[in-house]
């Protein structure tokens, strides 16, 4: 009977997350406006308590916030507005040339007795896809900036609530600390990795930028606001990120200038990517690798490109809360790195064994 109702529970849990993941994605016109808000409620929360412990009102300190928030979302749609609506008009001449010059490279390599199959592996591996992703991940991030009335209305309602949220937890568990410290918990891991992340990526973004534009290369501040965008994305966002400016590169200037392109989209990922931000970041974000890809696959899903830039607090929400409960500690085991997985073992082999 205990077994028959463990299975059950599962079944049920399984269909609830179903779902609820059908729901979210049917309903992701409120639902991503709504996680934004959200997120930047939590980034907001600091600097509105430490405005408020200096003595200044709750509404001038909201409104400061607001205005910063609101210059931030129209610096970033003056400066890519433009460029993508040219991106996005050249398109098809960007497409062809780069189908024209892998068919040449093709040529070239059969010339010396090295046959690849061109038209077969034009089919299986289309470069000018990466052009089109690029295209389809601007505009849908251009149309997120340029409709945000609910994202800040939502956002003021937030912190005008966000002072007297820990005491409804602690009302809601009967006056113990224990849900209060768990959503302390969560609100600070994502707070802080956002904070540091937000410094990377922007630094990324603004050398990326300049390195381009000195290069000669086409739309760099918008080459560079996607790589500060998809850094976002640990491990495979760098990579997504260079592969459309590296093929314009190579379509606008040649191989040589695309080699130089990659080279420096290479330079910066090592160095902020593997040296700066893991020391800065301490022991990092807690996910491994095989999650990190697989939650930004499942988000983009879900809630499309602003769902793949959420994919990581997202994931490090759900490990935190599951990790609260004892009986999904093991969900979040699972979900946690291999770092993690060995430093639980540690603690356990040192637990003093108990004598039979």
């Amino acid at each position: 009977m205990e077994a028959i109702s463990i299975r059950n529970g599962s079944l049920m849990g399984c269909a609830a997350f179903i779902i609820i993941v059908a729901g979210m994605k049917a309903a992701a016109v409120l639902v991503v406006p709504f996680l934004l808000a959200v997120f930047l409620a939590i980034i907001c929360g600091p600097p509105l308590f430490w405005m408020q412990k200096k003595g200044i009102p709750n509404i001038v300190a909201i409104f400061i916030l607001l205005l910063g928030a609101i210059g931030v979302q129209v610096l970033l749609v003056t400066l890519v507005s433009s460029s993508i609506s040219d991106f996005s008009d050249n398109l098809p001449f960007y497409q062809d040339r780069l189908i024209t010059l892998t068919h040449e490279g093709l040529g070239i390599l059969s010339r010396y007795g090295i046959n690849v199959g061109g038209h077969k592996l034009a089919q299986i591996f289309n470069p000018s896809y990466f052009f089109k992703l690029a295209a389809n991940m601007l505009n849908g991030l251009g149309g997120v900036l340029t409709n945000t009335f609910f994202v800040f209305l939502t956002f003021i309602f937030m912190l005008s609530e966000a002072s007297g949220f820990p005491n409804k937890l602690r009302a809601l568990a009967g006056g113990s600390d224990t849900d209060l410290e768990r959503y302390s918990k969560i609100t600070s891991g994502v707070n802080r990795y956002l904070g540091i992340k937000t410094l990377t990526c922007l630094t990324t973004g603004v050398v990326i930028a300049l390195w381009l534009m000195v290069q000669g290369v086409d739309f760099p501040i918008m080459w560079g606001v996607l790589a500060f965008l998809l850094n976002y994305i640990p491990n495979i966002g760098s990579i997504i990120a260079a592969v459309p400016a590296v093929l314009l590169a190579l379509v606008q200037l040649g191989p040589g200038s695309a080699a130089v392109a990659g080279l420096g989209f290479l330079i910066v990922n090592t160095v902020v990517g593997s040296i700066i931000e893991p020391r800065v970041m301490g022991q990092g974000i807690g996910l491994s690798a095989l999650v990190v890809f697989l939650s930004m696959a499942f988000w983009g899903w879900v809630l499309g490109p602003v769902g793949m830039l959420l994919s990581v607090p997202l994931t490090m929400a759900a490990k935190i809360a599951l990790g609260g409960h004892s009986s999904t500690r093991w969900l979040a085991v699972l979900l946690g790195s291999n770092k993690e997985a060995a430093i639980i073992l540690e603690e356990k082999d040192r637990e003093p064994k108990a004598l039979v």
